[in-house]
């Protein structure tokens, strides 16, 4: 099967583990367009997304090998992990 472009919002939250605040990935959220991710992370500037941040990202994906592309970041708001930690 030939690669693929997803386009992804991820969304990170903070969760209790124990007595600590960690940041955890949210449940990723699958986008049509750039522009429809992009929508994403402005709802969440605005306030109207509660999560401690997000990440716009789009890579080339071929889901029955299992290969991923590197991910390229079109937006990133609030508190998010670096790329290469998410």
């Amino acid at each position: 099967m030939a690669m693929t472009e997803r386009i992804v919002f991820m969304p990170y939250v903070w969760r209790l583990r124990g007595k600590q605040k960690v940041l955890e990935p949210g449940t990723p959220v699958l986008c049509r367009s750039e522009s429809d991710a992009l929508r994403w992370v402005e709802k969440l500037e605005t306030g109207a997304l509660t999560a401690a941040g997000g990440q716009a990202v789009k890579m080339l994906v071929d889901e029955v090998a299992g290969d991923y592309g590197e991910p390229t970041l079109l937006a990133s708001a609030g508190t998010v992990p670096a790329l290469a930690d998410a």
